[in-house]
């Protein structure tokens, strides 16, 4: 699915360092590296419904200026020119702003969520927005009200998911429609559609990228994060985002991380296992010292739902005037499950928010015995649209959401069918760079980032 047209966005050119090394020679510019996206969504997205409202004629002229900026020797910053698309539920102004949900498909975002804004100011060139789970609640990214995202991974005959709820956004850097995607992440939302399309992407430290400007689903697991084909260019995206300087991470050699043992305790795929334990290999033989680690509060499914349970009250809270005023505008599905939420006694939810201390505990305890722990992202590939949902889907991610910890996903290479399976870096709170660190030296002993065929 790539052509002449597609140049100079071939092979490991889609990464953000290869085009930022490529403007500062003068080899390209980002206005080249702009219409060369722009033809990719007009060509693949139709297939894909990955973008769904798009600012082109705008962007090009901030690619047009970033170009001329980096003609004369003065980028803004180091993202100055990145193509970027950024998940339905951030604001981008002039865009609908409506986090998959009917009910506000009108509503134009007025200004820039914080972050976007922050990508702007570094010069970043912002093209639209993409599909997502209606209200950030889900696990497919099949929309009633939008449709359905393709995961690009998806083999002659088969319809993958690409993950919920950033769906769209992992098959939008999958599919090379830009260089970094932004997506939400509340109980996994970011890392399942990396781990599912195959690229990597960050949950930040808990307030470490700003949430203001984001249609909230859960105003107290809620995190902004990137996607990019490589792990090598999350700290850049990461340095602008939250305004951070990036840091020089040490590397493998010394760490002390955790094996999380999961396994007695959840059903897995047998390939995800056997990766999973190639991985603490590699990295063992990269100068890594392993131990076991277990959680003593986090119960899994049982903490999981109390996850799900503080989304669906605070969802809505966040949701009671669209709910009042366009109840038809929410699907039976999504209404019932904040209706439910609602309809909990105090007690019930309580119970959910102390499990959420008890977590953070969880974390404190590990953190101070190991620098790093590690675990697969997800307990399966991408599956079939269609088929049941892993009850599990998210045991591994939401840990990282209700300690407020950084966690990194990062392909650990491909099942026997062709599809991505994914590791994760969690770090202890604000320790973001050494996650990533870890996700781009992982990289490199596993010989990717990866590729969907014909993309």
């Amino acid at each position: 699915m790539s052509d002449v047209a597609d140049l100079p966005l071939k092979g490991a050119q889609r990464s953000w360092s290869a085009q930022a090394d490529h403007f500062a020679l003068g080899k390209w510019t980002p206005l080249q590296v702009f219409d060369a996206y722009a033809r990719r969504i007009m060509r693949l997205n139709p297939s894909l419904n990955a973008v769904l409202d798009t600012r082109l004629e705008a962007a090009r002229k901030e690619a047009a200026d970033s170009a001329d900026r980096w003609a004369r020797g003065a980028p803004l910053s180091q993202i100055d020119g990145a193509v970027v698309l950024v998940k339905a539920n951030i604001a981008v102004e002039g865009l609908p702003w409506h986090a998959g949900i009917k009910a506000y498909e009108r509503r134009i975002a007025r200004e820039d969520a914080a972050c976007v804004a922050a990508l702007k100011a570094a010069g970043a060139v912002i093209v639209g927005t993409l599909n997502m789970e209606e209200g950030a609640l889900g696990a497919v990214t099949d929309n009633p009200w939008y449709g359905r995202t393709l995961n690009p991974w998806s083999g002659e005959g088969e319809t993958l998911t690409p993950g919920g709820s950033s769906g769209g956004s992992g098959a939008a850097v999958a599919a090379g429609l830009c260089v970094m995607a932004l997506g939400t992440d509340t109980m996994g939302s970011v890392r399942i559609p990396a781990a599912y399309c195959g690229v990597s992407g960050l949950k930040p430290s808990r307030g470490y990228i700003s949430t203001d400007g984001v249609i909230a689903l859960s105003t107290t697991l809620d995190h902004v994060g990137p996607l990019t084909r490589s792990a090598r260019d999350l700290p850049a995206f990461v340095s602008a985002l939250s305004g951070d300087p990036e840091r020089v991470e040490r590397g493998l050699t010394g760490l002390k991380i955790g094996r999380w043992r999961f396994e007695d305790a959840l059903d897995a795929d047998a390939e995800v296992l056997a990766a999973f334990d190639r991985a603490c290999a590699q990295l063992e033989r990269a100068g890594a010292e392993f131990v076991d680690v277990r959680p003593e509060a986090y119960e899994y499914g049982r903490t999981r739902r109390r996850g799900l349970l503080i989304s669906e009250i605070e969802g809505h809270g966040v949701h009671a005037e669209g709910l009042r005023d366009n109840p038809r505008g929410f699907s039976d599905h999504f209404r019932r499950l904040l209706d439910w939420g609602a309809s909990q006694p105090a007690d019930k939810a309580r119970a959910a928010y102390a499990a959420i201390k008890a977590v953070e505990e969880d974390a404190a305890r590990w953190f101070a015995e190991v620098d790093l722990v590690v675990a697969p992202t997800a307990l399966e590939p991408a599956f079939q649209f269609g088929q049941e949902v892993p009850a599990g889907q998210a045991d591994l991610t939401a840990f990282a959401d209700m300690a407020g910890v950084p966690a990194a996903a990062v392909p650990m290479g491909l099942s026997e069918a062709g599809r991505p399976l994914s590791l994760q870096f969690i770090a202890a709170q604000g320790q973001d760079g050494l996650a990533m660190k870890a996700a781009r030296q992982f990289e490199i002993l596993t010989g990717g980032p990866f590729t969907p065929p014909g993309y």
